[in-house]
């Protein structure tokens, strides 16, 4: 059987609900293409300000992260030996500069002292006699040098003496949090060691691994660790401002203090390591905290700006919108130079207090003359092609109508 015979012996009631299904699925599709979807190639409406060229202060900056540690975290320890005979403070004490950590016996350096100032009595007494001897000979005046000598390293052994019975207070160098004690009262110290017995407290969660009898950190002066890539790091320099914001926004101000000459890589990259010294106590920072540098290697100022969304480039030339008092607007041609963050500079072409326009695009709006805040996808008066609705033209069959089979 032909295929135009099998066709003519489907019905007519048939036909037409074939025919209603093409419709509605096409109608369907056209729906969902035409309506629901968003239009990928609308532009979003345009919405204008005006802006007043102003003078202004233009950066250019390196910008990273960093972590805040102490400038100063000392480790201290008595620098003679001896029995502790008092600790003063303890592991998260803050002590200010001069404050007395501990003391040991005086014993052993008093006597050192004292058989100091008798070496130098006993020296001058030398000295006293061969003065007195000096005839004048060769030797003679040999003998005085030699016990003039002699009582310069007297002198010096009673300076030491005196230092050292000093040293019997142990005092903080400067002001700071004390986070390690490794002494006790009773423990024999050696100069500048680690006690002989006793037992070691710290005001970190974990034990500290140092050998030293104390460890301070400062409070009030702070520095930042920081890294810069290989293609920023010319233009960092020791000197240079630096921006800091904390995560909470707290803002700060620093110097850039040294700038490594070796790079460490890290996932294949160079960083050079960069020292900031925070300026001030740096209030509210932490050891350990991050902050976001921003090092400052270019500033000018007093320089004549507007907002870059207010300028137009083309083909290579410059051009803005004067708006006069009376809301008359002028294109005008500009020659701009440089761009720092919204702001571009102005080099000729306007004046300080120019009113320009300013042009700017907010995405995901509709558009303004869509009627019922529908995306516009198709040009026309409708949302089809050609403005219409849907469109005609199923193919006819043998009869008159506008289905297969010839009937309407």
């Amino acid at each position: 059987m032909s295929l135009t015979s099998m066709l003519r012996r489907i019905s007519r009631r048939t036909w037409l609900i074939l025919s209603i299904a093409v419709v509605a699925a096409t109608g369907t599709g056209i729906w969902v293409f035409g309506f629901l979807l968003p239009a990928g190639g609308d532009q979003s409406p345009a919405t204008t300000r005006t802006a007043t060229a102003s003078r202004q202060t233009l950066e250019k900056a390196v910008t990273t992260t960093g972590s805040v540690t102490p400038a100063i975290q000392d480790d201290v320890s008595f620098d003679v030996a001896g029995t502790v005979t008092s600790v003063a403070v303890t592991a998260g004490d803050t002590v200010k500069k001069g404050g007395v950590l501990a003391t040991v016996d005086k014993l052993q350096v008093n006597a050192d002292l004292l058989d100091a100032k008798a070496t130098l009595a006993s020296a001058r007494a030398s000295l006293a006699s061969a003065q007195d001897a000096n005839d004048g000979s060769s030797a003679a005046q040999a003998r005085v040098n030699a016990a003039a000598a002699a009582v310069d390293v007297a002198k010096a052994s009673v300076s030491q003496a005196q230092a050292a019975m000093a040293d019997t207070t142990l005092v903080a160098p400067h002001a700071g949090l004390v986070t390690v004690v490794n002494i006790a009262v009773g423990d024999r110290v050696s100069a500048g060691g680690s006690p002989t017995s006793g037992s070691s407290t710290s005001a970190t969660s974990s034990s500290s691994a140092t050998s030293a009898q104390f460890t301070i950190v400062s409070t009030d002066a702070w520095v930042v660790d920081a890294t810069i890539g290989e293609t920023d790091i010319a233009n960092v320099k020791v000197g240079q401002q630096v921006a800091l914001s904390t995560d909470d926004r707290k803002q700060l101000t620093g110097k850039v203090t040294q700038v490594g000459l070796l790079p460490s890589t890290t996932s294949g990259s160079a960083k050079y390591p960069v020292d900031i010294a925070v300026d001030g106590p740096g209030d509210g920072l932490f050891d350990g905290i991050s902050v976001d540098v921003r090092i400052i290697y270019e500033s000018r100022a007093n320089v004549l700006t507007v907002p870059s969304a207010a300028v137009t480039t083309s083909n290579g030339v410059s051009t803005v919108i004067v708006v006069a008092s009376d809301g008359t607007q002028t294109r005008r041609q500009v020659t701009v130079g440089e761009t720092s963050g919204n702001l571009t500079e102005i080099v000729s072409g306007l004046s300080e207090g120019d009113v320009v326009l300013v042009t700017t695009f907010t995405p995901g709006l509709p558009n303004p003359g869509n009627q019922g805040n529908v995306p516009t996808r198709f040009p026309g008066r409708g949302q089809f092609p050609g403005g219409g609705g849907f469109p005609t033209g199923f193919p006819r069959g043998g009869g008159q109508g506008g289905f297969p089979g010839g009937n309407p």
